[in-house]
């Protein structure tokens, strides 16, 4: 009896010693940085349609390798892509239509398939043969952000455009109103990028801003919407 007993106690003594020798946990995996974009610069006017991006490498806490995907495409809500590539690198040539305004992005994504958010959008044109005037490029909505709830009776439209002649002076005409897509211009030849407006509860509004360049020249913005409570 006392030989099992003994014997019993050794084996829970090796049992227990053997436990410390678990791994260590495997480290989470970490999105990478997002990129910053250097090249062609934002509102830039590209003499050559052979355009060279560049962009500052992103940073990846776990050192995996990281592939860049640069989207360019002809409105900045990138509904209508013009490329999509891959490269390991910082930097692409892409070859692209003459006269035309362009919005490029890039996100970065390691080699387990983890991607960070993309860039900020930057925007170029590139030059037309004997291009005269450029068309503005589309106009940024900055608020009210889509789909935001107001709680107000007045609400404030607000929008940035630019143009890559700098001596153009912009104008913008505001569709406003509860049709989609809106239909009833509230202002025209607005000389400043803000306009109040007024709303009435539980309503859902649309509106959408052309921005003109005195030369004939002018493009449309996308449709946003909001809601009033």
């Amino acid at each position: 009896m006392k030989k099992f007993v003994y014997v019993a106690v050794i084996g829970f003594l090796l049992i227990s010693c053997g436990g410390g020798d678990d791994p260590a946990p495997t480290p989470k995996n970490e999105a990478p940085t997002v990129p910053t974009l250097v090249a062609p610069a934002n509102n830039k006017l590209c003499v050559d349609n052979l355009v060279s991006f560049q962009w500052n490498v992103s940073a990846d806490s776990n050192n995996d390798p990281i592939t860049y995907q640069i989207q360019v495409a002809k409105d900045n809500q990138f509904l209508q892509i013009v490329k999509t590539l891959e490269d390991p690198t910082n930097s692409q040539n892409i070859s692209l239509e003459k006269g035309v305004a362009y919005y490029w992005r890039v996100k970065a994504t390691d080699n387990k398939s983890l991607s960070s958010d993309y860039s900020s959008v930057y925007n170029f044109y590139t030059e037309g043969e004997a291009v005269v005037n450029h068309l503005p490029f589309s106009p940024e909505l900055v608020q009210p952000v889509l789909n935001t709830v107001l709680n107000t009776a007045t609400a404030t439209l607000k929008w940035n455009a630019s143009d890559v002649d700098v001596n153009d002076i912009l104008v913008f005409d505001v569709y406003f109103g509860t049709d989609n897509p809106p239909i009833s211009k509230v202002s025209e030849n607005l000389a400043t990028n803000t306009l109040d407006v007024l709303v009435v509860p539980s309503k859902e509004y649309y509106w959408k801003v052309v921005v003109k360049d005195g030369k004939g020249g002018e493009t449309i913005g996308q449709t946003w919407k909001f809601k009033t409570n």
